[in-house]
């Protein structure tokens, strides 16, 4: 998965032979995940049309401040009434990132001094996000002293430049100054969004879902864990440039992404030992798995025939996973999960001291919304100082984020 899936980029297109690119470059974009918004400057249309770029990106395409009624017979307070304010601040606020391309050494300069004439200025002038712009211009006005300056200035601004490249320009010559190639464009984003990643080069093992524990061949003791928060952490942490291990029980879960491998385990003693394989070799364990806690001492070779009027299992204890990597745990981040329904808080603090945990996430299934096979969670997070904080009910997309916020503040303060 593409570091630009789900962005919401903001194209800026200025007024170069250049500005062809662009419809190859809004579908990578599109193509790799992202949602894009195009925004041209009056002269950049004479090379490429609104049109094209609309249909490319799912999007209207602006380029003025405001669009007015074209038809004649609107007129007086009809036409007022028609038109359309394109607010450049929302723009400018809406997006992840913002990438000019072509930009023309006319644009840069704008940038520079903030000459805000038109609508893609406004825009960039109003931006929060990141940045990007990638020159295109002959290879004399690319080395001009002025040109040069603009680039000095922008990277003042914290802004950064997508390296022109060399080739045949428009003008006849070859030589520097051809605006990257789209294909180059969307290669250099991901590799530098990636870099920033706050956890870029961290490893982390995961576990999530149920374990069965075998009665007979075709019975065996579960809960109703779906595997989904365990799931959605793993997203979160690859999302946030992590390598994820997932230890995952049974599920029907699936993820696509190069930056989880995906372990399928059935018992808990196979969680056990799939955890133990890695532990050694990561930074963080986030143990979000129900793993059953007892597990029948003898199964069944064969079908159990249904033939007394009552059945009795013997069961044994399951190993404690979490206890047994928190008693070899050594630089490692560790966070355990707690489903409570009575004394919530002193039994998670409890586990805490028990099995040597850096933070736990308790689930309480007193609480509406929280619990197995649901979308929504409400948590409470207790760290090893016993700092309690209670979340409010959210997604459990938003629960992961703020678990992997957790881990991210972990190494900020430890940095």
């Amino acid at each position: 998965m593409s570091v630009l899936s789900g962005k919401k980029i903001v194209l800026g297109v200025s007024g170069g032979i250049a500005a062809y690119k662009t419809a190859t470059l809004v579908r990578l974009f599109i193509k790799a995940g992202a949602h894009v918004q195009v925004i041209m400057t009056p002269a950049s249309k004479d090379f490429v049309t609104p049109l094209t770029l609309s249909t490319l990106s799912k999007n209207p395409v602006y380029s003025t401040f405001y669009n007015e009624d074209d038809d004649p017979s609107h007129n007086g307070e009809r036409a007022k009434q028609n038109t359309q304010w394109n607010n450049h601040v929302e723009l400018g606020l809406w997006a992840d990132l913002m990438v000019i391309a072509p930009a023309t050494a006319n644009t840069l300069s704008k940038m520079a001094n903030g000459n805000c004439d038109n609508l893609l200025i406004a825009t960039y002038l109003s931006a929060k996000c990141p940045i990007y712009f990638a020159p295109a211009m002959d290879l004399d006005m690319y080395k001009h002293p002025s040109t040069i300056s603009s680039f000095e200035t922008l990277k003042q601004f914290g802004n950064t430049i997508i390296p022109a490249e060399s080739g045949e320009l428009a003008s006849g010559l070859s030589g520097e100054g051809r605006m990257a190639e789209p294909e180059n464009i969307i290669l250099f984003l991901e590799n530098d969004l990636e870099s920033k990643l706050p956890l870029k080069g961290k490893k982390i093992l995961i576990t999530a879902g149920p374990t069965y524990e075998a009665i007979d061949p075709v019975r065996f003791i579960g809960n109703h864990s779906s595997g989904r928060m365990g799931f959605d952490i793993a997203k979160s942490a690859a999302k946030h440039g992590a390598q994820v291990i997932l230890i995952s029980g049974p599920t029907h879960l699936h993820i696509d992404d190069s930056n989880v491998t995906l372990i399928r385990v059935t018992s808990a003693q196979e969680m056990y030992d799939a955890c133990h394989n890695y532990f050694e070799t990561i930074d963080v364990a986030i143990c979000a798995a129900a793993v059953a806690d007892y597990k029948p001492k003898n199964v069944a070779e064969q079908k159990i025939k249904k033939s007394d009027t009552e059945f009795t299992i013997e069961l044994e204890k399951t190993k404690d996973i979490l206890a047994s990597l928190g008693k070899i745990k050594k630089s490692q981040f560790l966070i355990g999960f707690a489903l409570e329904t009575e004394n919530e808080i002193e039994n998670a603090m409890l586990k805490i001291q028990k099995k040597n945990l850096d933070l736990i996430v308790l689930n309480s299934l007193q609480d509406e919304g929280a619990g197995f096979g649901k979308p929504t969670n409400k948590v409470t997070f207790i760290d090893k100082n016993f700092v309690v904080e209670p979340q409010d009910l959210k997604s459990k997309e938003a629960v992961a984020n703020d678990i992997l916020n957790k881990v991210i503040l972990h190494y900020e303060k430890n940095s």
